[in-house]
């Protein structure tokens, strides 16, 4: 099974500085808009198994150009599952501050030196948001080996995926970039997942999810396609 994992596209919350969190009602920037439009392009065509959504509205609206344009009008009776165990961190009494303000305070040194020990005041800790979503991951890794899942999230989310599937501790978790409207792929077809794409903007990923999967790990890196 092939992992697709999408951050949502540039947001309100992004371009004015602020983590939004779970704050309703926060929808793309039009930066993000044109994001989510060359975000189907680059995804293009491939069959989808399943199609996991933050149940934030920032998330459904970076996917839904490809969804109405590739995946509907292939399979007019897909469904999208919208996901609480996708949703971004519950950030509490953070939530709608700016970041830079947030960046003075004694906990900042925690989120980023020591995450798995972080718990935000009113909200939930940041190691219990890597366990929900790896639920996710668990159930959609049971899908056969030729299948596609796709999951859009948050980059926090994604950063926790990605650092699981690479063995890393959770408190190395910062070294991972998750940018915007990126995509990342992950591979759950052997004994250990493998990282074949990571926060790309720009490829046309396309024939890398029709490729047939890579059945062995070679002495010296992968033959290529």
């Amino acid at each position: 099974m092939r992992l697709v994992l999408i951050r949502h596209a540039h947001s309100e919350s992004n371009a004015s500085g602020v983590l939004s969190g779970r704050i309703p009602n926060v929808h793309l920037s039009p930066k993000g808009i044109k994001q989510s439009e060359q975000l189907s392009a680059r995804l293009g065509s491939f069959p989808v198994a399943q199609l996991r959504i933050s149940p934030m509205e920032r998330c459904f609206e970076t996917i839904s150009p490809w969804l109405n344009g590739c995946v509907l009008s292939a399979n007019t009776k897909f469904e999208p599952i919208i996901d609480p165990n996708l949703n971004e961190v519950d950030y509490g009494q953070w939530s709608g501050k700016r970041l830079v303000s947030l960046a003075q305070k004694k906990e900042w040194k925690t989120v980023q030196e020591s995450p798995s020990r972080m718990y935000f005041p009113e909200g939930e800790g940041i190691a219990a948001m890597q366990s929900r979503a790896m639920t996710s991951v668990h159930q959609a890794a049971s899908l056969p080996d030729s299948k596609v899942a796709v999951f859009v999230s948050h980059g926090d989310v994604i950063k926790s995926i990605v650092a699981s599937a690479l063995g890393m501790h959770l408190d190395e978790f910062q070294r991972i970039v998750i940018d915007p409207a990126s995509v990342s792929i992950l591979e759950f077809s052997g004994i250990k997942p493998r990282i074949l794409l990571v926060n790309d903007t720009r490829a046309v990923v396309t024939d890398l999810l029709l490729a047939p999967k890579r059945s062995k790990n070679l002495l010296g890196g992968g033959a290529g396609k």
